[in-house]
């Protein structure tokens, strides 16, 4: 199993490049961040710093998405950064939810999505690709390699990126979701005459070690909140028994009222007092070391290639600390 750390662009951007140098030599192999240009700073332009201040960690977005961005920018900034550091990134990518709803738009369609992710793969690696009924190439980039991996969660989403994607994120570590997640889009690889076992799976989601779980779980609340965001979508879509949507997944959201994205990724609003505890201790890992450890061997079990610590809490270097020295040599070991 492989490790990324996830951070928000928080001023000063010079703290998320000495984090992502930080967890690099730890054993960190992926640095990725939040992408929200109005909510925090611009990602694109911090990744040449993270890509220049690492030799071999591989840096992007947690997610992009198809709307904030011309889609040829898009492309246009991952191929550059592919030539100047050698294909050390990595684009994840949804429909959109912060980086949108903040400037009052709502999540593109899975079909936006969908030419989308086409449309930045072609260019960024290299190839001619139609775009808003044109023929286009960059006659400056050579033959790159970009991996596109997609955020899902309910199943017309987990169907597209198993037919379309190199691989799942799937922003939760609890192993029941995993398991029917992973197992939707290895479906839909098959379906679409895709190996299933070359997707490359990733699961991100807050990581605290530590002993004073109370402590632990109001740090990491908010990550229930940010999730919920995306089951009040599937909830609207398919009801809370919808086909295919299991109710550990929807459940938790009864008490929901809203949410303030000032808040997003933040500890200690009100705005995800509904969040239960249990679901905080289903979705993040969090106790000590072993705890961590039964977890990630569970979800490594499941067929996960990568886990990514979710950096939002008050023990950031402890956090990094624990896992470069003790968790990540014992998971290689």
């Amino acid at each position: 199993m492989e490790f990324g750390v996830v951070l928000q662009t928080d001023p000063p951007a010079w703290r998320v490049v000495e984090l992502a140098k930080r967890a690099e030599s730890l054993g960190f192999t992926y640095g990725w961040t939040f992408d929200s240009h109005v909510l925090w700073q611009e990602p694109f332009v911090i990744y040449s710093q993270m890509l220049s201040a690492t030799s071999r960690m591989t840096v992007g977005p947690m997610v992009t998405n198809p709307g904030t961005r011309d889609w040829t920018v898009t492309a246009s900034m991952f191929a550059t950064l592919n030539e100047m550091f050698g294909n050390r990134t990595v684009c994840g990518i949804g429909r959109g939810d912060s980086a949108m709803r903040v400037i009052g738009h709502k999540p593109r369609s899975l079909a936006t999505l969908s030419e989308s992710m086409r449309v930045i793969k072609d260019l960024a690696e290299g190839r001619e690709t139609t775009y808003n009924d044109t023929r286009q190439h960059f006659p400056w980039a050579g033959e790159t390699e970009l991996k596109m991996l997609m955020a899902a969660y309910g199943p017309r989403a987990l169907h597209l990126c198993g037919s379309e994607t190199d691989g799942f994120i799937l922003q939760l570590a609890d192993p029941a979701i995993a398991e029917w997640t992973i197992g939707a889009v290895r479906q839909a690889a098959e379906e679409a005459d895709r190996d299933p076992d070359s997707l490359y799976i990733c699961v991100a989601a807050p990581a605290y070690v530590g002993n004073d779980i109370n402590h632990q779980r109001e740090q990491c609340r908010w990550f229930g909140g940010m999730v919920g965001n995306h089951v009040a979508d599937l909830v609207a879509r398919y009801g809370n028994q919808g086909v295919g949507v299991p109710q550990a997944l929807t459940d938790y959201i009864a008490g929901r009222e809203g949410y303030d994205y000032s808040g997003h990724g933040k500890a200690g609003h009100d705005h995800t007092d509904f969040v239960p505890d249990e679901i905080i201790d289903r979705f993040c890992l969090l106790g000590d070391e072993d705890a961590h450890l039964a977890r990630l061997r569970e979800l490594e079990s499941l067929g996960v290639d990568q886990f990514a610590i979710y950096l939002m809490h008050d023990q950031k270097e402890e956090t990094l600390n624990a896992y470069g020295q003790q968790i990540i040599p014992a998971m290689s070991g």
